[in-house]
């Protein structure tokens, strides 16, 4: 692998920052996707309503406070605006809802623009690979296999690791934006179901 960095030239260098930042924000979405944001929506909100029938609205507040996770944060403003009605509880959720889902969409767009930039870094060293290689052969004036084959090798070794960096980058990306897609479904589902039962109860 080294042999190869060597061989790609300067533009490996720019492969490889691809490489670092990928790797950090797959390490960074996994962490905050499976594990911070990580919660049963439905249990979530039968815990609460449970709580505020038999503890009151105050309970299921501190209870909200404790959990580190987007969904409890949105639904948190709700139970705060309870006694100001539905539509003020609607905004507060609208709020928070705009703040959590940039959260949870954090670092979604780099990954996007890593997947579209690593191959334009290896088509890049294609052309500086091969324009090498004409450069040498122009200048011993006759095509061997020796004079041309670093500017080829590089050539290869560019497009080869733009593609390794951007296909399975796009794979993860997916993955990723369907877990989001997910968690921003079940907001939706937990507050209208929360915003449901206060009003009932309210009523």
């Amino acid at each position: 692998m080294i042999q190869e960095f060597q061989k790609g030239g300067g533009i490996m260098w720019f492969l490889l920052a691809c490489i670092i930042i990928a790797v950090a924000l797959i390490i960074e979405r996994l962490i905050t996707l499976f594990f911070v944001a990580n919660l049963n929506a439905k249990k979530f909100v039968a815990g609460l309503i449970n709580r505020i029938e038999n503890e009151g609205i105050n309970s299921a507040i501190e209870y909200c406070q404790r959990v580190h996770s987007p969904i409890a944060r949105v639904l948190l403003p709700a139970l705060q605006k309870y006694d100001q009605g539905r539509e003020a509880m609607e905004e507060a959720i609208m709020r928070a809802a705009t703040t959590e889902l940039g959260f949870l969409d954090r670092g979604m767009q780099l990954m996007g623009g890593i997947i579209v930039v690593a191959p334009f870094f290896g088509f890049l060293g294609t052309v500086t690979g091969m324009i090498r290689a004409f450069a040498a052969v122009a200048a011993v004036g006759e095509v061997e296999p020796t004079v041309v084959a670093s500017g080829i090798a590089e050539a290869l070794i560019t497009t080869k690791w733009g593609l390794l960096i951007a296909a399975p980058l796009s794979i993860i990306h997916i993955l990723f934006q369907q877990k989001i897609n997910g968690y921003t479904k079940d907001m939706e589902t937990a507050t209208a179901s929360l915003i449901d039962y206060l009003m009932t109860k309210k009523s």
